[in-house]
């Protein structure tokens, strides 16, 4: 996928601890159920299967509607290796309005007396009109808010502030 962001933020907790919060999407997918004005006030739904995005092959996804218009995509656990990588992919092609295909996901990596929480997207532009045009202005802002809404949250919950974005190399 030609575009990629990253937000890395330091976190002081163990790392079961952390991939153990982050393993629960609705954590990392807090910032797409409540109203934000990202979301132009409207928020999507969640829906997991029996593995609950918490196996590789498991399925979720979400859906909701922005300004009346339906948007929705279906995704799948690629990667899971506890306590340090996770990462999904859409399944087929997403109905969004500013970004396509995404491969997303999240790495704990050890530091010296803490761990980086590493969240990252590689992902497509939409592939029809007007979202792609959409995309071209608003992509890469979108990725950026999402990994670092994800990075964030979790420094939060975790007790620290001060996240480091690092740019995007797509």
């Amino acid at each position: 996928m030609p575009r990629s962001t990253e937000t890395a933020v330091k976190i002081e907790s163990a790392a079961e601890t952390v991939f153990a919060y982050l393993d629960d999407h609705r954590h990392l997918g807090a910032h797409m159920s409540a109203s934000s004005w990202m979301m132009l006030g409207s928020k999507m739904d969640y829906e997991f299967d029996a593995g609950e995005a918490r196996s590789v092959g498991s399925k979720f996804g979400f859906h909701g509607k922005i300004l009346g218009i339906a948007l929705s995509a279906e995704q799948a656990i690629v990667i899971r290796v506890p306590p340090r990588l996770k990462v999904w992919q859409t399944i087929g092609a997403p109905n969004l309005w500013v970004i396509g295909r995404y491969r997303m996901g999240f790495e704990i990596v050890p530091e010296v007396g803490s761990y980086q929480l590493r969240v990252f997207i590689d992902y497509d532009l939409p592939e029809t009109a007007p979202a792609r045009w959409l995309g071209l202005i608003s992509a890469d802002v979108y990725a950026r808010w999402c990994t670092g809404r994800m990075a964030k949250d979790a420094a939060g919950y975790f007790g620290k502030t001060g996240a480091q974005a690092i740019p995007s190399t797509g």
